[in-house]
C-alpha cells in the first residue's frame, strides 16, 4: 500500500519464489524452446492469431518438450503458464479466449523426404482443461497437440531455438514473427528468408486468416516498418531489413535479410527515440473513450501498429464536421480494429455485435491488481534513482544473487553490460526490486486505496 508521510524505502526482504510443477523438469538457463521451423512462419487458413496466444503457444512447447514426446498430455500450473508468458494477469476468461483462439485455428503442414511429400491440415491445438480445485489451491492447465502434428512439434527433426524471454518481451505479433524468422535464418548461407507474395506475408506478420487484399504501403507503414524498429530495439543478436521484388513499381513480393548485429555494441537499447512500451498510444485510447483499466487491457491484447491505425482512423472521424457524431468513439473503435479501420459505419451508429458486456466484479479487480503492480514496479524504480550509489550496488548485488541466473542468457549478458540502463533487463530487476521491497499478495483495502487515490 503506498504509505504516506514518509521518504524513507522500504525495508527489503527475500521474497520465497512459488514452487514449480513436480513434472517439469529444471529450466536451462536460457529457457528457450526448440521450435520447428514449420511452425515460425505459420499462415492461418482459418481463425486468428496474436500476440499473447503466440506467447502461449511458444511456453506450451517449452515445458511439453521438458516433460517429454511419450506423453499424451502435459500439464503445468496455471500460474506458471502466466508467469512464463509474461501475462501478468490472473484473468482467466481472457487467457481462455485466446486458448480458443488457437484452437479454432487451422494451419497447413508441408513436410518432405526425398520424393516423397506430405501435406496435413490440423488445428494448431488440442483439447484444453483449466483444472481449479478450489480456494487456496493451486490451479492446473492441461493441454495437447492433434496427433498428426504432436510429435513434429515437441520433438521436431528441424527446429530453430527461440528464446521465451525474449519473445516475450515483443510488443507487437509482426515482431515476435520477425524475430523467430530471424533466429532460424541467422545461421543460413544466405542470411534470407522465404520469398513470398505480400498477401502471404500480410497473413503471417498479423495472425489473421481473412486478408484477400493488401495496401503495401499501409502493411510497410503500419506492421512491417514499425516491427522491425522493435525488433532492432529488443534483440541484440540481429536486425532485419526487408527486400522488395517488383513487377515495374508494384510490390509483389518480399523477403527479409537477417544481420548480424557486432555484439559488443547495444547502442540500439539505449537509444531513447525507439521506446516500443508507447504510453502516449494508450492515453490516445484512454481519449476516445476507454478507461484506463481497459485501455491498457486492449494494448497489451492488440498488435501495436494495428492499433495506432485504428485510433488514428477514429481520431480522424471524430474531427470530421462533414459527419454526425458518433455515439460511442469507444465501440466504433473496436469495430475499427475488427474491420481494420475499413471506414464502415460511418453515420456513428456502431454494430451492435461490437457491443462489449460490462466485465464482471472479478475481472475488474484484476484489471485493478495489473495496475497496482505496474505502479509498484514504477514506484521502485523512482525510489532506487533517489538512492545513494552504496544503496543501489546494494540492491544491484542482492538481484545478482538471486535473480540473474535465472534470465536468458541474452538477457543476462545485456544486464552485465549495461545494468539499469538495459532496456529489456531493467524491467526485469525493477519487477523483482518491487517485489523485494513489498513482499506478499496485495489486499483488498490497499487495492480499494489504490483505486481511491489514483487519478481518474
Amino acid at each position: 500500500m503506498e504509505q504516506q508521510g514518509t521518504d524513507d524505502p522500504p525495508t527489503v526482504t527475500t521474497k520465497q519464489r512459488s514452487p514449480r510443477s513436480s513434472d517439469v523438469a529444471t529450466r536451462p538457463d536460457d529457457q528457450s524452446v526448440a521450435k520447428a521451423n514449420e511452425a515460425i512462419a505459420i499462415r492461418p487458413k482459418r481463425g486468428k492469431l496474436t500476440l499473447l496466444s503466440r506467447r502461449i503457444y511458444n511456453v506450451f512447447l517449452y515445458h511439453a518438450q521438458q516433460q517429454g514426446v511419450d506423453r499424451p498430455s502435459y500439464s503445468i500450473l496455471l500460474s506458471e503458464l502466466i508467469d512464463d508468458a509474461r501475462f501478468t494477469s490472473n484473468n482467466t476468461e481472457l487467457l481462455k479466449s485466446h486458448i480458443r483462439d488457437m484452437q479454432a485455428t487451422t494451419i497447413e503442414w508441408h513436410t518432405s523426404g526425398g520424393n516423397a511429400r506430405q501435406w496435413t491440415s490440423t488445428q494448431l491445438l488440442g483439447p484444453v482443461v483449466i483444472d481449479e480445485p478450489g480456494r487456496g489451491q493451486a490451479c492446473t492447465i492441461t493441454w495437447t497437440y492433434p496427433e498428426p502434428i504432436r510429435d513434429r512439434l515437441v520433438k521436431p527433426a528441424q527446429y530453430t531455438r527461440v528464446l521465451l524471454e525474449i519473445s516475450s518481451q515483443m510488443r507487437s505479433y509482426a515482431a515476435s514473427v520477425l524475430y523467430e524468422l530471424g533466429a532460424r535464418y541467422l545461421t543460413s548461407p544466405g542470411r534470407l528468408t522465404m520469398r513470398e507474395d505480400v498477401i502471404w506475408w500480410a497473413s503471417v506478420l498479423t495472425g489473421r486468416s481473412d486478408i484477400t487484399s493488401v495496401d503495401y504501403r499501409i502493411l510497410h507503414r503500419d506492421t512491417i516498418k514499425k516491427a522491425l524498429v522493435e525488433l532492432d530495439t529488443l534483440c541484440e543478436d540481429f536486425r532485419l531489413e526487408v527486400v522488395e521484388h517488383k513487377r515495374g513499381r508494384k510490390v509483389e513480393e518480399l523477403q527479409f535479410r537477417v544481420l548480424p548485429k557486432p555484439q559488443a555494441s547495444l547502442a540500439g537499447l539505449r537509444d531513447s527515440a525507439k521506446n516500443v512500451f508507447d504510453l502516449e498510444l494508450v492515453e490516445r485510447v484512454i481519449t476516445i473513450g476507454f478507461k484506463r483499466g481497459d485501455a491498457q487491457d486492449l494494448y497489451a491484447v492488440t498488435d501495436e501498429g494495428a492499433l495506432r491505425a485504428a485510433v488514428e482512423h477514429v481520431e480522424q472521424r471524430m474531427k470530421n464536421s462533414g459527419l454526425p457524431p458518433l455515439n460511442s468513439p469507444a465501440a466504433y473503435l473496436r469495430d475499427a480494429l475488427k474491420k481494420q479501420y475499413a471506414g464502415e459505419g460511418e453515420g456513428g451508429k456502431p454494430p451492435a455485435e461490437v457491443a462489449v458486456p460490462r466485465p464482471s466484479f472479478d475481472e475488474r479487480l484484476q484489471r485493478l491488481r495489473e495496475e497496482w503492480q505496474h505502479h509498484q514496479s514504477s514506484r521502485a524504480k523512482a525510489l532506487f534513482e533517489e538512492m545513494l550509489e552504496g544503496e543501489k550496488a546494494a540492491h544491484i548485488a542482492r538481484f545478482d544473487d538471486e535473480r540473474l541466473s535465472e534470465l536468458a542468457s541474452p538477457i543476462a549478458k545485456a544486464w552485465r553490460r549495461d545494468g539499469v540502463k538495459s532496456r529489456i533487463a531493467a524491467s526485469s530487476f525493477f519487477r523483482w526490486l518491487a517485489g523485494a521491497m513489498w513482499p506478499g499478495e496485495v489486499t483488498d483495502k490497499q487495492l480499494l486505496e489504490f483505486a481511491m487515490n489514483r487519478e481518474p
